[in-house]
């Protein structure tokens, strides 16, 4: 048996989480850190933080992870990379499989259930060099915005402990704004990676469909809204763990070639003057918002203006209760698809969450003409937001409609003085991009009177993954936001 090795200090532990991934890539790779003393800091980090919180669940074996950490430094010690993600700790969403770690999805039908194989993604952080501690947590089958769930329980926000993480990718959001993870992967179908993202202060990318393989290879063709991607503390991270995920996986035929290799490598300097950016607002008073929302995000605009961008406000020519409906329409279809033989066994409906029994059962009473009448909908929205972008280069509306709500709470019920009428609708924000199939960046857009996050989403056209990732840096040089940390850092 290997001998135990001592955690190193923790003043030591603070100087390497404290490392943007770039930079912490690179000190790995120069030797100036071993793997070993960088796990050790982070899973330092993990037991510093994770009680309160609750991001990562269901953790690895300690000593079989710094066995792990020495085979990646003998690799390095013989001039070996796996690449820029050797010696990183990671934790793969709770949502989708993960090679000999528990997969839940957050459901008590799966708690214990251990996965055979990786989903796409994780394999190619794992081959990158990762080091898998453990998952982050997500909600039952990633429906919701607000990660809590009936296995782990649940995951609370980095700025405020007392409210909501956001969601699915919640434990995913927090473990980067805390330092837990040097960056994280999450998922997208409705903001999944844009609120958590926008409640914890950090950066999150919906990738355009496509650019990230998702898998796992089973997935069915039909499927085009749900999407992996990164969330990190900064662009230049942010694109350093794009660079391993994204790129064509012949099992997964609608996965493409377009960025060549090393497209989405840190370097993001780009003169951004004279960019057009439209302001969307709150789609001319269609979305509900928390008050002081839309002010913060309003002020936040500045920072693109100090970047050179000019900004100006814009309204898509649309029906938006059409793409509303047309969008639960598709959704539920989805859901359904993927879980009615839960549904239909009684044994197991009953440890369904509500808001899945909703989306099973509408999907299940669509029919066909529905289904594409629907589609249709979906192609005539991304046309008038195609119009848009002969305008204007690129479109920002805000990530959430509301501040980190009470950790209590199921979702809000409620959004300036409107009332929610499904579980979902408090998000309606996140779906312009996702039925248009376009990448969106959310970013800190700063916080409102109570202290809290709050968040802004910029869209660029189709597969324009890599300038978003350059106008983002920009607004951020600008605003300085990746420098803001949470309180409870110290």
């Amino acid at each position: 048996m290997t001998a135990s090795v001592p955690s190193p200090n923790a003043s030591s532990c603070g100087d390497i989480v404290e490392l943007d991934a770039v930079a912490l890539s690179r000190a790995i790779h120069a030797r100036r850190v071993s793997c070993e003393e960088v796990l050790g800091a982070y899973l330092h980090q993990i037991d510093r933080f994770n009680p309160t919180v609750n991001a990562i669940v269901a953790p690895m074996d300690r000593e079989a992870l710094r066995a792990q950490a020495r085979e990646r430094d003998a690799e390095l010690a013989r001039g070996e990379s796996r690449g820029p993600l050797h010696g990183f700790p990671q934790a793969p969403k709770d949502i989708m499989p993960a090679a000999g770690m528990v997969t839940t999805k957050g459901s008590p039908l799966f708690a214990g259930q251990v996965s055979e194989t990786d989903a796409v993604v994780f394999e190619r952080m794992r081959a990158g060099g990762a080091l898998f501690v453990g998952r982050t947590n997500s909600p039952e089958f990633g429906l919701g915005g607000h990660t809590y769930n009936p296995v782990y329980g649940t995951t609370r926000n980095a700025f405020d402990p007392s409210r909501s993480a956001g969601g699915s990718s919640g434990g995913a959001g927090v473990a980067v704004a805390l330092r837990m993870l040097p960056v994280a992967d999450g998922s997208d179908m409705m903001g999944s990676l844009r609120t958590p993202a926008a409640f914890n202060h950090v950066y999150g990318l919906r990738t355009s469909f496509g650019c990230v393989p998702h898998g796992p290879t089973e997935e069915v063709f039909f499927q085009q809204f749900s999407v992996a991607g990164p969330m990190a503390r900064n662009l230049p991270d942010l694109a350093l763990l794009l660079s391993v995920q994204a790129g064509f996986d012949a099992r997964l035929p609608l996965t493409r070639r377009a960025e060549p290799p090393g497209a989405f490598a840190p370097q993001l300097d780009r003169d951004v003057k004279g960019t057009r950016i439209g302001w969307l607002g709150d789609l001319g008073g269609h979305l509900p918002t928390e008050p002081g929302v839309l002010q913060v995000c309003t002020d936040a605009l500045r920072h693109f203006e100090t970047a050179g961008c000019r900004v100006e406000p814009v309204q898509p020519a649309f029906d938006l209760d059409s793409l509303w409906q047309a969008w639960i329409d598709l959704r539920s279809f989805a859901v359904a698809g993927a879980n009615a033989a839960l549904y239909r066994d009684p044994a197991k409906r009953v440890l369904l969450k509500p808001e899945a029994v909703w989306e099973i059962e509408r999907g299940l009473a669509l029919d066909a003409s529905r289904i594409y009448a629907a589609m249709r909908v979906r192609t005539a929205w991304y046309q008038a937001l195609r119009a848009l972008f002969e305008r204007v280069d690129f479109l920002v509306l805000p990530a959430a409609q509301v501040f980190p709500f009470a950790a209590e709470e199921d979702w809000p019920h409620v959004v300036g003085g409107r009332g929610m009428d499904t579980y979902h609708r408090w998000m309606q924000t996140v779906v312009p991009a996702t039925m248009a199939g376009l990448p969106a960046l959310a970013a800190p857009a700063g916080v409102g009177p109570q202290g809290l996050p709050a968040g802004l989403q910029i869209i660029g056209p189709a597969q324009a993954d890599a300038a978003v990732m350059e106008v983002g840096h920009a607004y951020d040089l600008a605003g300085g936001f990746s420098r803001v940390r949470s309180p409870l850092l110290g």
